[in-house]
């Protein structure tokens, strides 16, 4: 508990579930209570069908200023720490729905790497962005030493790491490390109107989508021509793709939810939504 308050937030709201790291005396620095909550509710949001998008942020206007180190060295081995560092960073990874960073004032080390782990960034001007371990006598964590090659390339992520620098939010988005930069009166709207965007897409889609991507940096031609082939078989057995072709017919925007079109029952049957699935209807 931080002041009383639980240290990781978690709100629904249409379908979006945002996550808030609540130790803004700390600027969000993450203590071992933090990891476990995050490695909690990443696994719960990967399991709720309601959630369709998921925002990671922080309170008190700092994103994450990293692992808290403030207590010392702990006598917990390493080892231990380490093993709920990468589940947190596999399960963000892994999550089967869009997921979006929304990233003020600070966001250095493990905290960078939290942000750097979502699929989208939305950055304020005053954002500050440092791979500090260098300066802790530490080497990149949280999946750090895998991301910043495949999103800057080698030798920028070699001067990242090595040199520890600390960066602004314009140089970022340069970098493509931040997806955009956005005004502080107007993130948090700009943030809403995404996960909206990312709820009304085909869910199932966007998970083959996501995993695609992911599996794609580091396979052959021939795998990822192989998973596309199994990801549309998945896509096609969804009510979402004729839904999709009837919206263009009809010339509205097409309803996404999912739903499996069942074979042998006719092109018409489908199941009933997903238990837990949005209660979001048609206009």
């Amino acid at each position: 508990m931080s002041g009383g308050e639980p240290v990781l937030l978690s709100d629904d709201r249409d379908g979006v579930r945002t996550l808030t790291l609540n130790r803004p005396h700390r600027k969000n620095a993450i203590d071992a209570e933090l990891w476990d909550a995050l490695r909690d509710a990443l696994a719960d949001a990967g399991r709720d069908r309601a959630v369709r998008a998921l925002v990671v942020t922080g309170a008190g206007g700092a994103f994450c200023s990293g692992a808290d180190i403030s207590g010392g060295l702990s006598s917990i081995h390493p080892l231990y720490r380490m093993r709920t560092l990468s589940e947190v960073a596999l399960l963000l990874h892994e999550l089967p729905v869009p997921t979006i960073a929304k990233v003020t004032g600070v966001a250095v080390g493990a905290g960078w790497n939290l942000a750097l782990g979502c699929d989208l960034v939305v950055a304020t001007p005053d954002a500050r962005f440092s791979q500090i371990f260098a300066r802790r006598g530490l080497s990149l964590d949280l999946g750090g030493s895998w991301l910043l090659p495949k999103l800057v390339g080698l030798q920028q992520a070699r001067r990242l790491a090595l040199l520890a620098e600390t960066i602004g939010a314009e140089e970022a988005r340069a970098l493509g490390l931040v997806t955009w930069v956005v005004e502080a009166d107007e993130v948090d709207a700009f943030v809403d109107g995404l996960g909206a965007r990312l709820v009304a897409g085909a869910p199932v889609a966007l998970a083959q989508t996501k995993a695609l991507l992911n599996e794609g940096a580091d396979r052959t031609l021939r795998d990822a021509l192989a998973n596309e082939a199994r990801a549309q078989g998945v896509n096609f057995a969804t009510a979402d793709v004729s839904e999709a072709f009837s919206a263009f017919t009809e010339k509205r925007e097409p309803f996404f939810d999912g739903r499996w079109a069942v074979p042998g029952r006719g092109p018409d049957a489908i199941d009933s939504a997903a238990p837990g699935a949005p209660s979001v209807r048609r206009p």
